[in-house]
């Protein structure tokens, strides 16, 4: 039971479904189609679509997604499916095509920064196969909310404040996103009919409305007038796929990622470390922080080692989730000292959305979608409103490294959904946004809930700390003393000067019929339920 006086949110309870995403609207979106008889991938493509729309910096149809889906009943009932619907280099880009203009690393406005959506597709696959309703009437909050308008909320007025400079330089993006030159404040009406009229398209025909005809040939207009290498087969061509998920167990659960591209590979070997150094609900915060610290250091070196498109490289997944991988990784770490943080050598970013919906017959989605940095690239194509993601900007202009761009590839993804289960039943579809951050949010999150036994409200609410590119981040919700004694240990601490990631979850209780929802307040969002 939470502590009533001292600030905070009661979990959301419900019994017959539970929805959980960063925008009320999403949230509503999503309940909507529950309460109309949807499942759960139909409250969850609502909810996105919606996000789309009312958290531009955050996420859009010009982006990437990953979702784990564990339905209840049918021929795969009770397995986790994943599926990644991240987007491919365009066939015409090579390191030796950009290494020949001078370009060493790729530039976050660039059009070579934006690879071939993928997110459409992956919508469109996961309603072809596991859908119930009509993509219209899945749309529809989304669609009228673009068209009519909807209001700013605070959070993201603030995010959308610190972007002014980047949304200038690009004319489309200012004139759609900068009305009268400034941002909207919070509480003001913002409209995006142009992206409406996209969903319109896609509600009706489907995957084709964007990767072929209009839309895909603004698109390709848009990047390539900007120097880039994208064909309209490119778009065609594009295909998100079911992968086989990977797991590892921590404290008799199951928990699954989906695998690389994506990092929630590092999450797992996380855990792994966590497993074996008395990570549990007997350490003090300071000890919990130092050890998740070290522990992040040594699984993000390993991702930027060997994190790639398995389709193009070999990614020794299984030898990275072994045993001996991990007690080769723990035997580095000491109590009493911080080990020096490699530099990944990758753009930071924050700007992603995370959802969760649990419907009445048991079945849970976990899905993330995300644009990569705030508002993308900054680049849209004006006539579909469609702003663009910069996902590539994580690919290396290199032949030599697994990540190195080459066409058709898929760069390394940040973006991870989760998904615990226990005696082949799903218990707790989950995710932690935060770019960067969130496969060290996974393995927070995780260890609160099972080694501190909170519920999934008050684990998300929890302080969070992040090491990474030489400093340890720690939050305001810490005090001096946790301060004082990690930089006594050797960390170059700072406190954030922002609020670290984000995150939804819920908590199934099958012994008592009931389902728990929890929605990270650093977001404007909430958990509701039937």
């Amino acid at each position: 039971m939470r502590d009533f006086q001292a600030g905070g949110r009661s979990a959301a309870f419900g019994e017959t479904g539970m929805v959980a995403t960063s925008h009320p609207e999403a949230s509503l979106a999503a309940l909507e189609q529950l309460r109309a008889g949807g499942n759960a991938v139909d409250a969850a493509l609502a909810a996105v679509s919606t996000l789309c729309v009312v958290e531009p910096h955050m996420t859009g149809v010009g982006g990437d997604c990953f979702v784990l889906y564990c339905p209840a009943s049918g021929p795969k009932a009770n397995q986790v499916i994943a599926l990644n619907g991240s987007g491919r280099a365009p066939s015409a880009m090579t390191s030796d095509a950009l290494l020949a203009q001078g370009i060493t690393e790729i530039d976050y406005q660039s059009a070579h920064a934006v690879t071939v959506p993928g997110a459409i597709d992956a919508w469109c696959k996961l309603h072809e196969t596991y859908g119930s309703r009509p993509l219209d009437t899945i749309f529809a909050r989304a669609i009228g909310l673009g068209e009519n308008g909807y209001r700013v909320l605070p959070r993201i007025a603030l995010d959308w404040a610190d972007n002014v400079e980047r949304l200038m330089k690009d004319a489309n993006a200012t004139a759609t996103f900068l009305p009268g030159g400034t941002a909207p404040l919070a509480g003001d009406r913002h409209a995006q009919p142009a992206l409406a009229a996209t969903l319109r398209g896609i509600a009706a025909k489907g995957r084709s409305a964007f990767y072929e005809g209009a839309v895909a040939e603004d698109i390709v207009d848009t990047l390539r007038g900007l120097g880039g290498f994208h064909r309209l087969e490119d778009f065609v061509n594009q295909t998100s796929e079911f992968v086989e998920p990977i797991k590892t167990a921590y404290r008799g659960y199951e928990v699954y990622e989906c695998p690389p591209n994506g990092q929630g590979l590092i999450a797992l070997m996380i855990l792994n470390q966590l497993s074996g150094l008395g990570f549990d609900g007997e350490l003090s915060e300071l000890d919990r922080v130092h050890l998740l610290a070290e522990a992040t250091k040594l699984g993000y070196a390993s991702r930027d080692c060997f994190l790639a498109d398995p389709a193009k490289v070999d990614v020794p997944v299984e030898q990275l989730l072994s045993e001996a991988y991990a007690d080769k990784l723990r035997q580095q770490i000491k109590t009493d000292s911080a080990l020096d943080t490699p530099d990944t050598g990758l753009p930071e970013h924050k700007d992603t959305v995370y959802l969760t919906v649990v419907d009445r017959d048991g079945n849970a989605i976990s899905f993330i979608n995300s644009i990569f940095e705030a508002f993308g690239s900054t680049r849209l194509a004006p006539k579909s409103g469609v702003m663009l993601h910069n996902r590539g900007a994580s690919f290396r202009v290199s032949n030599d490294h697994p990540n190195g761009i080459a066409p058709g590839k898929r760069p390394l993804h940040t973006i991870i959904p989760g998904m615990v289960m226990r005696e082949g039943r799903a218990v707790m579809p989950f995710g932690v946004m935060g770019g960067h951050y969130q496969a060290t949010g996974h393995a927070n999150f995780l260890s609160r809930v099972f080694d501190e036994g909170v519920n999934v409200q008050q684990a998300l609410e929890w302080p969070r700390s992040f090491a990474s590119d030489g400093a340890l981040k720690i939050e305001v919700g810490y005090d001096d003393s946790v301060y004082q004694g990690l930089a006594a240990r050797g960390h170059q601490v700072v406190w954030a000067d922002r609020a670290i990631g984000g995150g939804q979850a819920i908590w199934i209780d099958h012994a008592r019929g009931v389902l728990i929802g929890g929605s990270d307040p650093r977001k404007d969002g909430c958990a509701l339920g039937l």
